[in-house]
């Protein structure tokens, strides 16, 4: 008897020592950041791209108040309510405290600068596709913002998910920490387009379905599905008949930058703050994004 219990004693110190190691967070460091000279103007453009004022500041701000990134909308998900955090340059609600490499960490790592593990309802494993660069340029931007002070509470999920430090094992599976490659066969609106959409973009964490754990399902790629936070449906946003298969790639940029269909009705839901996200994109940007979506499989 005291054989066996000592083997479960030793199987269960081994089994948290791996759980531990695995699951320690990733992040980079200041010696690892090259200099930069910030590009605020592509900053700028990413920030329209990555739609950073939909979701940081307050619910359906429209025009300055996209700018004022202070936080505290709620996102209530089958996996319980996720709180988003406050990330203008206040130095003690926000990200006005942080170094580059901490910025860098967060988006590529999903790691916060206090070494935490962040639940992929910040889309991080669409982030980790841009270049140094551009996440240099995106942080150099938001530093000119306005300060918000706005102290966010914390989620409120249920158990298992409630364990952050899990989340190293999800991110085995679903953070491969590669940034965007073009395709050499496709064009340079094809790859532009590409990298907006899967990168800054980050269409696909609301596009494509997830698995039981919320990892996106690579073989249903921007096909719609379930609405992240629990009620409707997303548009499958592959060139099928339910999806853009009737669209031209003029309809697409042109749905982008005024809202319109082609049959004259009107983007909806989410949807519509995006839309006025994009307008503040150059037409190429949008030309790119609908020169993809009419390049990729046709998923039904």
């Amino acid at each position: 008897m005291r054989t066996v219990v000592r083997l479960v004693v030793v199987l269960a110190v081994i089994g948290g020592a791996a759980f531990y190691w695995l699951t320690t967070p990733e992040r980079i460091y200041p010696s690892m950041i090259p200099a930069h000279e910030a590009d605020l103007a592509n900053g700028e453009r990413l920030f329209w791209a990555g739609g950073c004022g939909s979701c940081h500041a307050v619910a359906k701000a429209s025009g300055e108040e996209k700018l004022k990134l202070g936080g505290g909308q709620e996102l209530k998900t089958p996996f319980g309510t996720f709180r988003v955090p406050n990330i203008s340059p206040d130095n003690g609600d926000g990200i006005g405290g942080w170094s580059n490499a901490d910025f860098v960490t967060a988006m590529v790592k999903g790691v916060s600068p206090d070494g935490r593990h962040y639940y992929p309802a910040f889309p991080y494993t669409s982030y980790q596709r841009m270049p140094l660069a551009d996440l240099l340029d995106l942080k150099a931007y938001l530093d000119t913002l306005a300060p918000v002070a706005n102290t966010v509470g914390p989620h409120d999920l249920t158990f298992p998910y409630n364990i952050r430090r899990g989340l190293g094992l999800w991110k085995l599976l679903y953070l491969d920490g590669e940034t965007f490659t073009p395709d050499p066969s496709a064009s340079d609106a094809v790859n532009r387009g590409a990298y907006l959409v899967n990168g800054p973009g980050h269409c696909a964490e609301c596009h494509t379905p997830r698995d039981f754990v919320g990892g996106l399902r690579t073989d249903r790629w921007l096909a719609g599905g379930p609405a992240p936070e629990g009620e409707g449906y997303i548009p499958n946003l592959t060139p099928v008949a339910d999806g853009l298969g009737g669209w031209s790639e003029a309809d697409i940029a042109y749905s982008l930058e005024t809202g319109f269909k082609p049959d004259y009705d009107t983007l909806g839901g989410s949807m519509t703050s995006v839309q006025e996200n994009m307008t503040h994109l150059p037409a190429e940007d949008r030309a790119a994004i609908a020169a993809y979506l009419k390049s990729i499989p046709a998923i039904p």
